[in-house]
């Protein structure tokens, strides 16, 4: 049964996330930009990276310079397609969990990403935290989020069409669990998870329909890509490379990478579940997919 205590969760399983907001959809100049502030941002290369709301994969190619990448989503169904993309091998490794509730032990990751993601959480705080935990000292931590003082937020306030305004930093929820944040508001929120914000890149100058129609898609991502030098924050997501701070754990060496969600016990494999000792929780390994979503009964 679900914590009543836990924030709610945007579940993508079964969704037609891939093929109805991505594939053949007009957003092949999103897709791009993307990449382009990933690519700027990302270290040359590292020992093992945590891919936050890796979805189906879209983004996963992008980490070949690293050792092994975890995939981490709510949704099963989405890990199930990212995996029939990248296969099985040691250097990729599926995790379906609640992110409010990482299943890893501490300091096993020297880098991590979540992208297109934030947007659905409700408890900012709370997330950041626990990506810091898992996280090795001075490890690179990338994050994008919906940012709420674009411009057309702006017009839109000024010409009397929104109620809310995008120049508090207070989150706006515009639709269930989906909200945008004032960029100031994340750069406060990912200081107190003990991160050091050092870079922040404005992505998607062209994210209208009109332009995008009118000019090709790498075009504009090549125009989008010289703007993102420029630092104007008033774009409608932002990419924010920050480092983790602090003298925490570093189990990077570890082998053992799973712990309990819910009681914070290590967990051993055996056959096709994962468990703790002493009749502790026990989850399953599906279709080569660690899913920590619920312990076995």
């Amino acid at each position: 049964m679900p914590d009543p205590r836990s924030p709610k969760i945007c579940d993508y399983e079964e969704s037609n996330y891939r093929t109805e907001f991505w594939e053949g959809r007009g957003r092949n100049y999103e897709d791009q930009v993307e990449r382009v502030a990933l690519r700027r941002l990302l270290p040359p290369g590292g020992r093992r990276l945590l891919e936050v709301g890796a979805g189906f994969g879209r983004l996963t190619g992008e980490y070949h310079a690293f050792d092994q990448v975890v995939l981490l989503d709510y949704s099963f169904s989405q890990l199930q397609y990212a995996r029939s993309q990248f296969g099985d091998s040691q250097r990729f490794i599926y995790v379906a969990a609640d992110a409010y509730k990482l299943p890893f032990h501490d300091g096993v990751f020297d880098n991590a990403t979540m992208i297109r993601v934030i947007h659905h959480m409700s408890d900012v705080a709370r997330v950041l935290t626990e990506i810091r935990r898992v996280m090795v000292p001075d490890g690179t931590f990338i994050l994008e989020h919906a940012n709420k003082q674009n411009v057309k937020a702006m017009l839109r306030y000024a010409l009397g069409m929104q109620d809310w305004s995008p120049y508090t930093r207070d989150p706006v929820e515009f639709v269930e669990l989906n909200f945008d944040f004032h960029p100031t508001h994340i750069l406060d929120e990912l200081q107190a998870a003990g991160f050091q914000p050092d870079l922040r890149v404005p992505v998607s100058f062209f994210r209208l329909s009109a332009i995008k129609s009118l000019i090709p898609g790498n075009v504009l991502a090549g125009v989008d890509g010289l703007l993102q030098h420029t630092g104007l924050l008033y774009t409608p997501s932002i990419f924010v490379k920050s480092t983790a701070q602090g003298q925490t754990f570093n189990n990077l060496e570890t082998e053992s990478l799973f712990v309990c969600p819910e009681t914070g016990q290590e967990l051993t494999r055996q056959g096709d579940m994962m468990v703790a000792a002493n009749d502790g929780p026990r989850y399953h390994i599906r279709d080569g997919i660690y899913d920590f979503k619920a312990p076995l009964d």
